[in-house]
């Protein structure tokens, strides 16, 4: 066998289907099902015939024990103690709970044979007219007969044989029928070393019983007494400790009363929960369709507006480009083939017409674009009591048109932190109302250019952005400010006001201030990019 075998937790999976393991009744085996056949013991307390132990997988493992195992049973009782040592443990897995079984060197067999069990099954072979016990002497017959002298289960043959002996003529036989109101029919129970000898004494010093033949052997110059002397004694101790364990029954049995209320609970609980999420992922569902809805229409109307738009710049274009050449092949036709006189006398006409063609203002561009652009992350509102996000957007940054605004932009102080504000418009000049826009800013030292300032932009999803920047040391700085990739411009420039805006990138003297608490604005100077320099105030 090898050393490393797993025990095996599946077997208990193999039983009947419905089988109620630990439940089992006290005359029925949990693995077999049928009545119990030389029932073995375990220390758990559970009970398993001998050959349906003898059928579970073992497991081998290293174990540091002496002689004597903690494992009660009725091979071993009589080993001599042997000193500590290592050496292999055989054990199995109890079926029923799958609490490990050391097995005595014995096996299986060695284990404690639970006479209680044994008759149990007995008045339950009784109480079914004797079906399922055969005789105790021949093992082949039925029993009929029971010998209250011997407490032996007696065939009919067998039961004639018994009368005829002569040490047991005597003996009291009575029909099985006549002992189904009994509680206890059991067989005497023999010793395991000395079989013929019944074990009626208790060795007090080996704490288990013995028969006659023990006490004058292994046992000589023991302590012992009858059984029936020393059962109160004993008895007592096991009610002792039987009292201190049926609290801990009664509160593990409210714990599990417990358990399973607060199960019942948390299901109800879940199921609420449940609905909730349900009606609300509903309704969220129902306001999202219904804000795709809106966007779709939103969306059909700007592609109207727009193709209305493009058709009414068509027909106008087209129109005007009938009239204009009109205009041309007629003046053509009337310069290479009329007479001078005709010339002159329509010259009037085709001058006034070609003037006032040529006077007409028109676009050379489609009037509108196909900037439209949907922001899913933009909050929309709320549709059906719930937020609801995306939007959609036809208006597109115009970086000519941001301007930047903040007094930060013409003062700083060292080591304090300066901020401005980009704004961001479209085309028409009009707040774009919303962020997302590719925003770059940089601060970098003219002599560090590998040691740009930190800055940081915040989005206020307005349109605006907010920009700030702390300088560490006096010097000249590059300001680079660039929507979409494009510097920021600026319509006007004059340093004696608040700068509405400064075209990018711009430069700032960051120089020690001598007198604390002055900020003055120097020079401009145009060197392919608008350059001033302030005094910082350094305290």
């Amino acid at each position: 066998m090898s050393e490393n075998r797993k025990p095996l937790l599946g077997f208990v999976g193999k039983l009947p289907s419905g089988t109620a393991l630990g439940n089992s009744g006290k005359t029925h085996c949990p693995l077999c099902m049928g009545l119990f056949k030389a029932p073995r013991l375990l220390p758990c307390l559970h009970t398993v015939c001998t050959t349906c132990l003898e059928q579970l997988e073992p497991y081998s493992v290293v174990d540091i024990r002496g002689g004597d195992s903690d494992t009660s049973s009725e091979g071993s009782i009589f080993q001599e103690l042997k000193p500590p040592s290592l050496q292999p443990q055989i054990g199995i897995l109890c079926p029923v709970c799958d609490t490990q079984v050391d097995l005595p060197m014995g096996g299986v067999k060695a284990l404690t044979i639970d006479h209680l069990a044994m008759n149990d099954v007995m008045l339950e072979s009784l109480r079914g007219e004797g079906q399922g016990l055969v005789c105790d002497l021949c093992s082949d017959r039925e029993v009929e007969k029971r010998c209250q002298t011997c407490r032996a289960n007696l065939c009919h043959f067998c039961c004639q044989a018994h009368r005829r002996q002569k040490k047991t003529t005597y003996h009291t036989v009575v029909d099985l029928k006549d002992l189904k109101g009994y509680s206890r029919i059991g067989k005497p129970i023999l010793c395991p070393v000395h079989p013929a000898e019944e074990l009626r004494l208790f060795c007090e010093l080996c704490d288990r019983p013995v028969c006659r033949d023990c006490v004058v052997g292994e046992h000589r110059e023991h302590p012992y007494d009858f059984a029936s002397n020393v059962i109160h004694k004993h008895g007592d101790s096991v009610r002792e400790l039987l009292r201190g364990t049926q609290p801990h029954v009664e509160a593990l049995e409210e714990a599990l009363a417990q358990i399973t209320e607060m199960n019942s609970a948390l299901q109800k609980r879940v199921e609420a929960v449940a609905a909730d999420v349900r009606t609300f992922s509903e309704g969220y569902v129902k306001a999202i369709e219904e804000h795709r809805d809106r966007l779709l229409k939103q969306l059909e109307d700007i592609r109207v507006q727009k193709e209305n738009s493009l058709q009414l710049q068509k027909a106008q274009l087209e129109q005007l480009l009938a009239d204009m050449r009109t205009g041309v092949e007629f003046t053509e036709h009337l310069l290479t083939s009329g007479s001078d006189l005709e010339i002159l006398i329509t010259k009037g006409v085709v001058v006034e017409r070609l003037t006032k063609l040529n006077k007409v203002e028109y676009s050379a561009h489609p009037g509108v674009n196909d900037k439209i652009r949907f922001s899913p992350q933009q909050r929309a509102g709320r549709c059906r009591g719930y937020e609801v996000y995306g939007t959609i957007n036809t208006k597109e940054v115009d970086p000519a048109k941001c301007v930047l605004q903040g007094e930060d932009l013409h003062r700083a102080r060292e080591k304090q932190t300066a901020s401005f504000t980009l704004l961001c418009k479209d085309a028409a000049g009009e707040s774009m109302g919303r962020g997302g826009d590719s925003v770059h800013v940089a601060v970098v030292p003219k002599d560090k250019k590998d040691s740009p300032v930190r800055t940081l932009v915040q989005d206020n999803k307005d349109g605006t952005y907010y920009v700030s920047y702390t300088p560490k040391e006096p010097g000249v700085y590059t300001v680079l400010v660039c929507v979409k990739e494009q510097h920021v411009q600026v319509s006007e420039w004059d340093p004696r006001v608040c700068l509405p805006g400064l075209l990018s990138p711009w430069l700032l003297w960051l120089l020690p201030s001598q007198d604390a608490g002055t900020c003055l604005i120097g020079s401009a100077v145009w060197r392919g990019r608008i350059e001033f320099s302030f005094l910082l105030c350094s305290h």
